[in-house]
């Protein structure tokens, strides 16, 4: 199993709420990992802003709120904010067969820094030519 991998923010929010049971198998165990200090997880700025749209519209509740849980996430050293670059948004040009746009340019970070991306959706990676781990 990869011990450096992308997350995308479904992954994440489950994560982050404890929600364990919905992640795959291999997604928690990755999880997992990070939280041991033997695994890397990066998570790109765009699922940072969807998961603070989430908590900002209620569709999500984070303890303490989204400012908190992000500062304690990052402070953890196992996960590290990846910002939105030029280099991947051009890479995320070439995969529009992804409709989403938040999907899209966190398959292009996956890619951009050839990791694995956690996501239950097989496709998106298939797109983007990464592996996806669940």
């Amino acid at each position: 199993m990869a011990a450096i991998a992308v997350t995308d923010a479904h992954a994440l929010i489950w994560y982050g709420l404890g929600r364990h049971r919905k992640l795959g198998r291999r997604a928690k165990a990755l999880f997992e990992r990070a939280e041991a200090e033997r695994a890397a997880i990066y998570v790109p700025t765009i699922a940072l802003v969807e998961v603070g749209e989430a908590t900002w519209s209620g569709a999500i509740t984070l303890q303490g709120g989204f400012s908190a849980w992000a500062h304690a996430l990052f402070s953890s050293g196992h996960f590290f904010s990846v910002d939105l670059t030029r280099e991947i948004v051009e890479l995320a040009q070439t995969l529009y067969a992804i409709p989403e746009r938040g999907d899209r340019l966190i398959a292009a970070t996956a890619a951009y820094l050839q990791c694995p991306l956690i996501s239950r959706d097989a496709t998106v990676a298939a797109v983007a030519g990464i592996d996806v781990v669940w």
